[in-house]
């Protein structure tokens, strides 16, 4: 049983922008918990006194109490890392990613690569929140790769979320499908959030069944529906898929690896804090 409530003036956006992974869940609780209080008070008002047996009272009580709260099903913005649900995504020696050796390597906790190959979890995942920071250099194009069910053939067989400067020449005039926090190739970003070269920027991806929330240094940038996505030559808004993405989203196995793409484009890309909290 699953219970929606409206609260008058209350401006959902705003708050998960402002307070860690307040979300939907804890105002359902909230209003649930007083919904149980008003049912539990009213059977007590209006059921016959004889009738109502400390039995049946305990009964009803203990049905009420054991109605399941719905789950988060909205954006992760800045959540606490430091909790016990999160894990890193690689350990620190990177032995359980998968990558080519004398590619990827880690100092002083910064991760990065020397040629346009990708890192991959050596675990598949379904639903889950993803937190990292990333850095950018002149003409840096990267991403952040989910959803793989292919890591050798990653492109078609996967979702990839992009990582752009976008204030060089080259990627300021790309498609916006190109260009940071992008879903590339199918739906842009709803401002431009990232920082200049040479400055860390704040990424927090959430994954849950075909839907992807994107937040992007502490604002919410991007709201995606697999679903959606039924053609591999056109997205819904008639704008034309790249040639290279050959199956419709709404197709795409969610089980699959998350992945970072190196040095493409010759220019290099940083990350570090890298954390993953899966949902259950």
């Amino acid at each position: 049983m699953r219970f929606v409530f409206q609260v008058p003036g209350f401006n959902q956006h705003k708050a998960i922008e402002h307070k860690h992974e307040l979300n939907e869940t804890k105002y359902a609780l909230r209003n649930l918990t007083a919904l149980r209080m008003r049912m539990i008070h009213k059977a007590y008002l209006y059921s016959n006194a004889n009738a109502m047996k400390k039995i049946g009272i305990s009964f009803i009580i203990l049905f009420l109490l054991q109605i399941n709260l719905p789950a988060q099903d909205s954006a992760y913005i800045n959540p606490n890392t430091n909790s016990t649900e999160w894990t890193d995504l690689f350990k620190p020696d990177l032995s359980d990613a998968i990558f080519p050796q004398g590619i990827w390597s880690v100092t002083d906790g910064v991760l990065t690569a020397t040629a346009d190959e990708s890192i991959w979890s050596a675990k598949a995942y379904d639903d889950f929140v993803l937190d990292l920071d990333f850095k950018t250099a002149d003409g840096t194009n990267s991403g952040v790769i989910v959803h793989a069910s292919d890591i050798k053939d990653w492109i078609p067989h996967s979702v990839e979320i992009q990582i752009a400067d976008d204030y060089s020449d080259r990627w300021s005039k790309a498609p916006a499908t190109w260009q940071c926090a992008a879903v590339f190739g199918h739906q842009a970003a709803t401002i431009h959030n990232v920082k200049k070269p040479g400055e860390w920027n704040h990424y927090t991806i959430t994954c849950k069944g075909r839907k992807i929330w994107i937040a992007l240094n502490g604002k919410l940038v991007n709201s995606f529906d697999m679903s959606l996505y039924t053609s591999a030559k056109t997205n819904p808004d008639g704008s034309e898929i790249p040639a290279w993405l050959t199956n419709p989203l709404a197709t795409l196995p969610l089980h699959g690896h998350i992945g970072l793409q190196g040095k493409h484009a010759g220019a290099p890309i940083w990350f570090k804090n890298i954390r993953i909290k899966e949902f259950k």
